[in-house]
C-alpha cells in the first residue's frame, strides 16, 4: 500500500494565519489517520516579499498549536535547479515551447479582444515557430518565456476531487500558460509540481481559491510522467461580509500569533478551525487530537463555505463566540496542573508572581485557579479579572462599584466591622465566615446581600465570581481583613 505523504507549502511573506493554519491542521489529521507522513516546505521564491522573520513566525506558529511535521523545512529554492531542468524536459519532449511575444503585443491583443467581447487568452502566435524563426530570435537576443503547450483536442481535462467529485474543464478553455519567466525564473505552477513530485505527494489538501491552478497542474503531472495526486479542495473561510479571510484585508485578528497571546489554547484554536470547514456527521464538537483523527476523513470536508464570526473592536468578544466558547470549555476543563503552568507564564509577565507558588503554596495556587476558572474564558482573564487573588493593585469594575458599594454608604462602617468579626475567628473557614456575616446582618437588620455584594466589589473588583465564602478562604484572613477595613478609599472624598 502507498505510504499516505501531504505538505504543507506557506509562502513565508506574513505571519501564519487561520487559514493557513487550518490547512496545515487537515493536512495533520490525514497523515496521522493514515499513519503516513506531512512535509513543510516553505515556499520562498518570493524574493521580494519573502522575510526570514515570517519563516520563523510560521515554524512558532505551528509548534506552538503542535502540529508536527515529518520532514522538512524544505525551502523551494533551494530546488532552482529541478524546477529549471523539468522546464527544459518539457522543452525536449514537445510540451513547452519559447513564446518570444512582447508585453506591448501581448497588451494591444488584450485590449483588441476586449474591444470585440471575445475571451481574452493568448493566441498561440509562437505556437508553432520553426527551429530556424526560434534560433533567429534567439541570436537577434529577443526576451522569451516559456508557454506550456495545451493539447489542441476534443474533450476535457479531468480529476476527481475527495471534496466536491469530478471536476472537468475543457481543453478549449485553457490557454498555453507561462512556465517560466523572461528572467529564467520558473513561475509557482511549475515548481509547484516539481517539488510534488520529488516529494512523492499523494494527496493536495488546500483551498478551493486553488482550484484555478488544478487542470493546469494535472496536464504538467501527464507531460512531466509522474502520476496525478488525490486532491481535496477545502471550502474558503469567509467573513461575516462574506469577504475571504486574509492577512492584507483583515490584519492581525486572522493571525494565530493573535490568539496565542491573548490567551487562547492551542488545541482548542484547532478544534474550532477544523469545525470551520469540515464535519464529523454526528453533533458531537469537542475533540480531544486521537478522537479528530479517528474521525476525520476528506469525504467529511464540507463543499460550502463557511463564516468566521469575529467581532472586531469588542475587546471582550473580539472573536467568534463559538471560539470563545470552546476555548472556556478547555480551560475550565483541562488537568489543574497544566492549567497552572499555562497561567503561571502569564503572571509571570504581568510581573505578579510568587515564587511561594512553586513550592509550599503550591496547592493553595491550584486551588484558586480551580476555584475561580469556571467563569474565565482566556488565559489572560486570570492576570486581569481574577488579578485580585494574586495582587493587591486590581482593578474595579464600575458597575459592581455603583450598584455594590456606592449605593450603600453605610458600608463605610458594616465592612470594617466585618472585618474585625473576621480577625478574631479562631476558624477562618467557609462556615464560620458565613455565619458571621449572617449574624451581623441580622443585627443590623439589614438583607446579608448587602454586605456580601460589598464584600465581592471590594474584595475583587467584580460583580459575580464564586461562593463568597469560597472567595474568602482563597484569599486569606489577612487579606481581606485588610481590603475591608480599607473601604474609605471606594467612596469619593466629600
Amino acid at each position: 500500500m502507498t505510504e499516505v505523504r501531504v505538505r504543507f507549502p506557506p509562502s513565508p511573506t506574513g505571519y501564519l494565519h487561520i487559514g493557513g493554519a487550518r490547512t496545515a491542521l487537515l493536512n495533520w489529521l490525514w497523515a496521522r489517520k493514515n499513519n503516513g507522513k506531512l512535509i513543510l516546505r516553505i515556499e520562498d521564491t518570493d524574493a521580494e516579499r519573502s522575510t526570514r522573520e515570517s519563516i520563523e513566525g510560521i515554524i512558532d506558529g505551528l509548534t506552538w498549536l503542535g502540529l508536527d511535521w515529518d520532514e522538512g523545512p524544505y525551502f523551494q529554492t533551494e530546488f532552482a535547479g529541478e524546477h529549471v531542468a523539468a522546464a527544459e524536459k518539457l522543452l525536449a519532449s514537445g510540451h513547452a515551447y519559447k513564446c518570444f511575444c512582447t508585453r506591448e503585443e501581448l497588451e494591444r491583443k488584450r485590449e483588441q479582444a476586449l474591444a470585440e467581447k471575445r475571451d481574452v487568452r493568448y493566441d498561440g502566435t509562437c505556437r508553432n515557430l520553426s527551429p530556424e524563426e526560434i534560433r533567429a530570435r534567439e541570436e537577434q537576443g529577443v526576451p522569451y518565456v516559456i508557454r506550456f503547450r495545451v493539447p489542441h483536442r476534443q474533450g476535457v481535462v479531468a480529476y476527481e476531487d475527495k471534496v466536491l467529485g469530478r471536476i472537468e474543464r475543457s481543453y478549449d478553455d485553457i490557454e498555453d500558460f507561462v512556465i517560466v519567466r523572461s528572467n529564467g525564473r520558473p513561475l509557482y505552477l511549475l515548481c509547484n509540481v516539481v517539488d510534488d513530485i520529488r516529494d512523492r505527494i499523494t494527496h493536495i489538501i488546500r483551498g478551493q481559491d486553488h482550484m484555478s491552478n488544478t487542470t493546469r497542474q494535472v496536464l504538467l503531472y501527464e507531460a512531466l510522467g509522474a502520476k496525478t495526486p488525490v486532491f481535496a479542495h477545502m471550502p474558503l473561510t469567509l467573513d461575516l461580509q462574506k469577504r475571504k479571510i486574509s492577512k492584507r484585508s483583515h490584519g492581525e485578528i486572522v493571525s494565530v500569533q493573535f490568539y496565542r497571546e491573548r490567551g487562547f489554547l492551542p488545541w482548542a484554536l484547532c478544534n474550532f478551525l477544523a469545525l470551520l470547514g469540515w464535519n464529523p456527521g454526528t453533533d458531537q464538537e469537542i475533540f480531544s487530537r486521537q478522537e479528530m483523527i479517528e474521525a476525520f476523513t476528506l469525504e467529511r470536508i464540507s463543499k460550502v463555505n463557511s463564516v468566521f464570526n469575529y467581532r472586531k473592536g469588542d475587546p471582550k468578544f473580539f472573536t467568534d463566540p463559538k471560539l470563545i466558547s470552546m476555548n472556556a470549555h478547555y480551560l475550565r476543563t483541562m488537568d489543574i496542573g497544566e492549567l497552572g503552568e499555562l497561567v503561571q507564564k502569564d503572571l509571570e509577565q504581568q510581573g505578579i508572581w510568587n515564587r511561594a507558588w512553586e513550592k509550599e503554596e503550591r496547592d493553595w495556587y491550584l486551588a484558586t485557579l480551580d476555584l475561580i476558572r469556571d467563569r474565565f474564558h482566556t488565559l489572560r482573564d486570570f492576570a486581569t479579572l481574577g488579578r485580585a487573588y494574586f495582587a493587591d493593585d486590581y482593578t474595579v469594575e464600575q458597575k459592581p462599584l455603583k450598584k455594590n458599594i456606592l449605593k450603600h454608604p453605610e458600608l463605610k462602617k458594616w465592612l470594617p466591622q466585618l472585618a474585625d468579626l473576621f480577625s478574631r475567628l479562631d476558624n477562618f473557614s467557609k462556615e464560620e465566615t458565613e455565619r458571621v456575616t449572617r449574624e451581623l446582618a441580622a443585627e443590623l437588620d439589614i438583607k446579608p446581600g448587602i454586605l456580601i455584594n460589598g464584600m465581592r466589589t471590594v474584595l475583587t473588583g467584580q460583580l459575580a465570581g464564586p461562593g463568597m465564602f469560597d472567595i474568602l478562604v482563597a484569599l486569606g484572613r489577612d487579606r481581606v481583613v485588610r481590603r475591608l477595613r480599607d473601604i474609605d478609599r471606594f467612596y469619593p472624598e466629600q
